[in-house]
This record gives structure tokens, C-alpha cells and sequence, in this order.
């Protein structure tokens, strides 16, 4: 009918899809999560290891990043969002990518976990031999003698050394783990995905 006007459909012109696709960029970029833009899987693993994506080694640029962006959250909260170019992507690659990322993240998490409880183990030993040894002087100290009174100042400051250096084990050096366990941890539960731009 000559009355009506014939509705236009409105086309998506290309620099709207491209405004769309930045702000999609921008929004995960800016959520509470680690971002990191990829020009490729590669950027992930280290460049002088050739073996596939099941075994290679992880960048230390990479884990770097992770380590810096993760320190603000909290164990459950985090999710690796990885951006990857659309003609990069393969589906295949990053289910492997994710089990391996997974697997690092796990053993090296166990593997800090176990430094931490042998070094305590091994602090607790040493406390023990150090109560012990002042134990014994405090014996020695009633007795008179040369032999006694030299036993006595050997095991004394021996019996102190060995206690503080246990406690050493216990409380420092072993605390000085926990920010790598913490931080393998975290990724180790950390939701892991892949998105195109």
C-alpha cells in the first residue's frame, strides 16, 4: 500500500561489532579475575622447551604475571581468563593447556606443602635434641669436677643453639612457604578459560 512505509532492518555495520568486541575485551579485563591477551598458546610456555602442550614447561614470564595478579585474592576466588586471537583458537589444545596448567599447579603446590612439613619435622628434632642436651648440664651442674664442669659448659650452649635453631625451623624458615603454597594453591583451584578477540 502506497500509506505504509516499507520498515528498514537495521544491519550491524563492522565498526559496531568492533565496538562490541572491545567493550567484551574491556568488561573481562576489568572483572575481578587474571586476564592475560595471548598472541598465541605459545605465550604460556617456555620458548626452549619443544615438547606438546601435555608436557612443556610453563614461562617464568607467565607465572610471574600469575603470581603478581594473585596475590589481592583469595583461595576459590580466582578464574584465569585466557584471550587468544578467533583464528588461534583450537578446542583441542586448550584442554590440554588447562590439565597441564592444572597439573604444574598441583604438584609444585603439594611439593611446597611437603618442604614446609619436613622443615618443621626436622625444627622439632632439633628442639627435642636441644632440650635434651640442657637437660643433661642442669644434671652435670650439681656434680664438681674437671670433667663435669667442662661436659657441663660444652652441652649448655649446645643444648641452647640447637633449641633456637629448631624454632628457627619451626616458625621462620618454614613461614617463608607459605606464600608460594598459598599462591599454587590459589591456581591450583583457580577456574581456567579461554576467550577469542
Amino acid at each position: 500500500m502506497a500509506g505504509h512505509k516499507k520498515r528498514e532492518e537495521k544491519q550491524p555495520s563492522k565498526a559496531s561489532d568492533a565496538d562490541s568486541a572491545s567493550e567484551d575485551i574491556n568488561k573481562i579485563l576489568t572483572q575481578k579475575n587474571i586476564s592475560l591477551v595471548l598472541d598465541s598458546y605459545d605465550d604460556i610456555f617456555s620458548d626452549f622447551d619443544p615438547r606438546p602442550y601435555s608436557e612443556r614447561a610453563l614461562s617464568d614470564d607467565f607465572l610471574a604475571e600469575c603470581r603478581n595478579a594473585s596475590r589481592d585474592k583469595k583461595d576459590g576466588e580466582i578464574e584465569l581468563r585466557f584471550l587468544v586471537p578467533a583464528q588461534e583458537r583450537e578446542i583441542n589444545d586448550e584442554t590440554k593447556i588447562k590439565k597441564r596448567l592444572k597439573d604444574h599447579f598441583q604438584k609444585h603446590s603439594n611439593e611446597k606443602d611437603n618442604e614446609q612439613k619436613a622443615l618443621r619435622k626436622e625444627g622439632s628434632i632439633w628442639f627435642v635434641i636441644g632440650a635434651v642436651l640442657i637437660f643433661t648440664s642442669v644434671l652435670l651442674y650439681e656434680h664438681k669436677g674437671l670433667i663435669y664442669g667442662f661436659l657441663f659448659v660444652l652441652l649448655e650452649p649446645a643444648g641452647w643453639f640447637t633449641m633456637w635453631t629448631g624454632l628457627d625451623k619451626i616458625f621462620i624458615e618454614a613461614g617463608k612457604k607459605y606464600p608460594e603454597i598459598e599462591f599454587y594453591k590459589k591456581m591450583a583451584h583457580a577456574r581456567m578459560q579461554f576467550f577469542d578477540y
